[in-house]
């Protein structure tokens, strides 16, 4: 049976992904930082056949120590603080997570590959998957962005991503080790973070449908993004972790939407019109926006045979029904 190691477990694309590889047969090991983790539990109720091991990107020996308990045959770095705007207050830690945290993953893999033990491997054994983010393309130069498209990143947090990307390519030139990276453009679901617009609009439709709000307060509404189902890139990963030879792979949609838009079709599906409820405030704008982002999938498409499922449409409507279904049940809990 194959083992996957996952850092980032507790956010979307770690539960999306864990779900994937348990349908496949792997036994997977999920890291979380700290045993007082508050999303421990929340793990363990809703993945409870993932084993939880304990490690931190900030501490190398631990990861180390990971690697070798583990003895993973696949390792997928999905840990980042995947907030943007929340990688200008804290930049520093930002880059020490997002950034170096690759890395440290990494050199864990290079350093304890070969110990002893019943499973034990060289480091060319243990295939490695960078979770890289199309922010890392930011005041794009061309558009739509593939895997040649040359970075400009606009916030902390791209530049730390920029930072893992290209370690990523080193460790797989200079150490032989299957190291890949997917430039996953934006992703929701029903299990984004209530802080990412996708998912403030969707809780805020439902939220004023039901009457618990009564309007949504958003940043910029014009930029544009390529946004896809999260549910769909996790079996872009793992496609990648399976070829011959470690390659990087731009993953998106091909289709581009404004902000706006998600909110017409959020507030559409609860029989609303946006506009009566929706206004914009310059205290949730980027200090540096990222105005267009489109993905170019060809050779994901090619390479992989890999396209999305669920359209965009479809992703919003979705989110707003899951949305709806809690905050209905919340209600009548309070009731």
């Amino acid at each position: 049976m194959p083992r996957a190691l996952i850092t980032g477990i507790t956010g979307q694309d770690g539960h999306y992904l864990s779900e994937h590889l348990l349908k496949q047969g792997y036994e997977v090991y999920g890291l979380i930082r700290g045993q007082a983790n508050p999303k421990r539990p929340i793990l363990e109720r809703t993945l409870p056949d993932v084993h939880i091991v304990d490690g931190d990107l900030l501490d190398q020996a631990s990861l180390m120590n990971v690697i070798q308990k583990v003895q993973p045959d696949e390792v997928y770095n999905l840990a980042a603080i995947s907030f943007v705007m929340l990688s200008w207050n804290q930049p520093e830690l930002t880059g020490e997570i997002t950034g170096l945290g690759a890395l440290r993953v990494l050199e864990a893999i290079r350093l304890t590959a070969g110990a002893s033990g019943s499973r034990s491997k060289s480091a060319a054994g243990i295939k490695f998957y960078q979770a890289s983010s199309s922010e890392m393309f930011g005041k794009v130069r061309e558009t739509p962005q593939n895997e040649n498209t040359p970075f400009h990143p606009r916030s902390p947090y791209g530049v730390a991503k920029a930072y893992a990307h290209y370690i990523t390519v080193n460790y797989r030139e200079s150490y032989n080790i299957f190291a890949c990276s997917g430039i996953l453009f934006n992703h929701e679901s029903p299990h984004r973070g209530p802080e990412f617009v996708t998912r403030k609009i969707t809780l805020g439709a439902a939220r004023i449908k039901l009457g618990v709000q009564k309007e949504l307060v958003l940043g910029a509404l014009e930029p544009r993004r390529d946004w896809g189902y999260a549910g769909d890139y996790v079996r872009a990963m793992h496609m990648m972790m399976q070829l011959p030879e470690p390659d990087d792979f731009v993953i998106g949609t091909g289709e581009t939407h404004q902000i706006k838009e998600c909110a017409q079709v959020a507030f559409e599906r609860v029989g609303l019109n946006w506009e009566d409820y929706v206004r914009s405030d310059a205290q949730f704008m980027r200090p540096a926006e990222v105005d267009l982002l489109i993905a170019d999938p060809a050779k994901a498409n090619a390479k992989l045979g890999w396209k999305p499922e669920v359209s965009f449409k479809q992703l919003i409507e979705m989110m707003v029904d899951s949305d709806l279904a809690v905050e209905a049940r919340a209600q009548a809990a309070s009731a």
